[in-house]
């Protein structure tokens, strides 16, 4: 096994075999021993009671050697050993001799150092001993030092205390919502207010700091990562969990079709997401654009009629003609048939503003804002009459419009501009001279 650490400087220095050198090669020696025999172990040959006993001590041992490896990490650092190997710091030094991330590394650097404190020996004498798990203690560790500056000393050693006791019978995420209320427990004339106080800035930090990105992989799939308040996250697991609940379904919704097998629970937990996108009514959303946030499929009748072909969306991607003709049935979807009967679209001048039917036909015709090199879609775009109705005897009808985005919308508007429409229907303006 080869260690991390040296051996003291020439002032402690011990030969090879003698003091703490030659505990270090036993313990070394043993460790490996240890996990090798456990690498060979025979399960099959254990009864359950074994099998069991033995998961409950291999979790208590990851715990220790967690804490082992914590403190020795954060000796290295405070002998700055990074320096012998021209490294920026600990952290790196430590990810780069073990292939550990360095965001694990300067994780673990932390963990270690915190446990070093004096007020958190007693945190770190339950990890050594195998009586709490790591998690556990980072949490009651961030607990404790989330609690306000005005609290004593011996408050703050009464609510870790509290929460040392309390993580025998919980788990990190237990205990981490018990130490949002642990004055209430230790200290009830403050641990109210604290509690509200540190409940309404998670809200705010979660409500600034909510985020969400997509991205199409180009193989027919798209790809995201989101960030929502707390809140909203249980309502969303809450639908997910209704809409794939195993009693609105049969086996062979449950079960993959190529292989057969049971859907894992992320999988089926996907197909209800898409559920749940594809049956919100769209109704209940705001208007954008003019229209409902709906997506419009295009498609030829030939298509539709024989579910042969493709169909395209209204931002330009291209799906099957079955899964169109699958989401021409549901709600928020709009399909526009070609060849087929239509809403009157042409309205001349009955009336000023378009209708929902002509914002779908601009978006489809224009794609988005028809001014070159814009990218906005359909759906950020404002419908606007090359020939004004007001003033110029324009028409309400798909010949007369185009689309804009807002900002070459106030272009087309502007007088010290000149707008020159091109023979593919896109637009350039010239500042006049």
């Amino acid at each position: 096994m080869v260690s991390l650490v040296p051996d003291p400087p020439s002032g402690e220095w011990h030969a090879p075999g003698t003091g703490a050198s030659a505990r270090l090669e036993a313990l070394s020696a043993g460790l490996e021993a240890v996990l090798d025999g456990l690498g060979d172990l025979s399960l099959t040959g254990l009864s359950d009671d074994q099998v069991a006993g033995l998961v409950q001590h291999l979790t208590a041992a990851t715990g220790r050697l967690t804490h082992a490896l914590a403190r020795t990490v954060a000796d290295a650092d405070r002998r700055a050993l990074h320096h012998q190997s021209g490294h920026r710091s600990t952290a790196a030094w430590y990810a780069d001799a073990t292939r550990v991330t360095l965001r694990e590394a300067r994780r673990l650097l932390k963990f270690g150092l915190e446990l070093g404190y004096d007020a958190n020996a007693p945190v770190a004498t339950a990890l050594a001993a195998g009586q709490i798990r790591a998690d556990q203690a980072a949490v009651i560790l961030r607990s404790v030092n989330a609690l306000p500056d005005t609290i004593d000393n011996a408050t703050k050693a009464q609510a870790r205390d509290r929460l040392l006791t309390d993580a025998a019978d919980f788990d990190a995420d237990g205990l981490r919502r018990l130490g949002k209320g642990i004055l209430d427990v230790v200290a009830p004339e403050v641990g109210e207010s604290h509690e509200q106080k540190v409940l309404a800035k998670e809200a705010a930090a979660a409500a600034q700091g909510a985020s969400l990105t997509m991205y199409d992989d180009g193989h027919g799939r798209t790809h995201g990562t989101f960030t929502i308040p707390a809140h909203q996250g249980a309502m969303l697991r809450q639908a997910i969990h209704a809409i794939a609940n195993p009693k609105r379904h049969d086996h062979d919704d449950l079960k993959d079709p190529t292989t057969g097998d049971w859907r894992s629970v992320p999988e089926r937990h996907g197909h209800a997401f898409g559920e749940l996108i594809e049956r919100y009514p769209t109704d209940q959303l705001p208007e954008t654009g003019g229209v409902n946030a709906q997506v419009v499929v295009t498609m030829n009748l030939d298509t539709l009629l024989s579910g042969i072909g493709t169909a395209t969306l209204d931002n330009g991607d291209r799906i099957d003609a079955g899964t169109a003709r699958r989401l021409a049935c549901e709600a928020g979807i709009i399909p526009a048939v070609l060849g087929g009967p239509s809403e009157v679209l042409d309205l001349g001048r009955s009336r000023r503003f378009h209708s929902k039917a002509q914002r779908i036909a601009l978006g489809i015709r224009d794609r988005g804002c028809t001014a070159r090199g814009c990218t906005i879609p359909p759906s950020g775009c404002h419908a606007h009459h090359d020939r004004q109705w007001a003033r110029d005897h324009g028409h309400t009808n798909l010949h007369d419009c185009r689309l804009y985005c807002p900002h070459h919308h106030r272009r087309a508007h502007d007088p010290t501009y000149q707008t020159v429409i091109h023979a593919d229907n896109t637009v350039t303006f010239h500042r006049r001279r």
